[in-house]
């Protein structure tokens, strides 16, 4: 017969295991818990990942508002293209016309028939937000204002900026002038990683030019060293604006704020924003882009194996201390026959999150595998019979 003491020690074993294995339970699958984003006083806003794209906090994203100077970044992002396609240098002269001049607004301080260095433009119009400089780059680039408009267009298109239309080059009000905060973070993103090169001079202080020195106008440069761009705008239309970038520990955030009251407060609310990112979510790279991933059997080619990858890196944003709930599985296809062309899709990368699909890349050949020869042609031919046979 069992004793009052043991009894009390089996009493409290029990008593113990029941209260504690919900806990037990979470603590195997815990649960995501996020705090909603901060509050953020301006007309639209939107914080996303640079890597994957992923959206952490939004607030009226899609409303076409008028973008004031956040206009030159498409601006710079057109000139940096023609720059890349071979059609423009850094050390080309551009000649100042009356209109450039006499564009009111920011200004760089270039004077009428002054031949300027495209380079000493760029940084005009991105440091010192110079419309003068913006409206000479246009000229300069498309012969008019309008057509240099219409390549900001097309390369808007391009990218996926469904809700933007541009009529001018420094952002100053016209009807029909608008864009979202999406799209903004959809362009920075496509500054950043396109052009490497040129986005640190979108961290620069100052810039001098004909002896005047001018600031930078994004206070959070001076405040967060971890804030390296990217461009302020204003107009009584627009309220106070800015995109804003920043890196922290290899993760990258772009945030987008539209209609702030004041130039402290844009600068205020896209500093939440970026801190709520950082603090709640984390992005992991899980694989390197054209690097073996898997060695896929071949028929009927001039080897017999074919290594598989991605066309670029793969990144997950996650919230943050859960990486361990990141799964990932690699689909190959079945029965792959020569010829196979570099870049052909043989397959798939899935990444789940807690069980829930999250990311689905293509699984690319990484080498061309031309047909083999006659005899390994009619081997393999007969192999797959079997192959197939038996697989039925």
């Amino acid at each position: 017969m069992m004793s009052l003491l043991n009894f009390q020690r089996v009493f409290f074993i029990l008593l113990f295991s029941f209260l504690t294995a919900p806990f037990q339970a979470n603590a195997e699958n815990s649960d995501v818990l996020i705090p909603i984003p901060p509050t953020i006083e301006a007309s639209s806003f939107v914080l996303q990942d640079y890597q994957t794209g992923k959206v952490l906090a939004e607030n009226n994203a899609d409303a076409k508002l008028a973008p004031a100077s956040l206009t030159k970044i498409m601006t710079v992002y057109v000139v940096f293209k023609e720059i890349a396609n071979g059609h423009l240098k850094l050390d080309d002269l551009a000649t100042i016309s009356k209109k450039a001049w006499s564009t009111s607004g920011s200004r760089m301080f270039v004077e009428v028939n002054d031949r300027v260095k495209i380079e000493d433009l760029l940084k005009g119009v991105i440091i010192q937000s110079g419309n003068d400089a913006s409206v000479a780059l246009a000229e300069h680039v498309a012969g008019s204002e309008e057509v240099f408009a219409a390549m900001m267009n097309q390369q808007a298109e391009r990218l996926g900026m469904k809700n933007t239309q541009f009529k001018n080059s420094d952002g100053l009000p016209v009807e029909g002038h608008y864009t979202t905060a999406r799209d903004l973070a959809i362009l920075t993103e496509a500054l950043i990683k396109e052009f490497p090169d040129f986005y640190p001079w979108f961290s620069q202080k100052e810039f001098v030019y004909n002896k005047i020195v001018q600031h930078n106008r994004n206070q959070l440069l001076g405040r967060d060293p971890s804030v390296d761009g990217v461009k302020t705008g204003h107009t009584d239309e627009a309220g106070f604006c800015l995109v804003a970038s920043a890196l922290r520990n290899d993760m990258r955030l772009i945030s987008v704020v539209m209609g702030a009251k004041s130039d402290n407060a844009r600068a205020v609310q896209n500093q939440n924003l970026l801190n709520y990112g950082f603090r709640f979510y984390e992005a992991h790279k899980l694989y390197d882009g054209k690097k073996s991933l898997s060695d896929a059997r071949v028929w009927k080619g001039d080897v017999k194996e074919l290594p598989l990858g991605l066309t670029e890196d793969l990144y997950a944003t996650i919230p943050r201390g859960h990486y361990n709930e990141l799964k990932a599985v690699i689909n190959v296809d079945k029965n792959i026959t020569a010829p196979v062309k570099e870049g052909d899709k043989l397959g798939s990368v899935e990444v789940s999150f807690k069980g829930e699909p999250i990311i689905k890349k293509d699984l690319v050949a990484l080498k061309t595998v031309e047909k083999g020869n006659i005899f390994r042609q009619l081997t393999d031919s007969a192999i797959l019979l079997v192959v197939n046979r038996d697989g039925k």
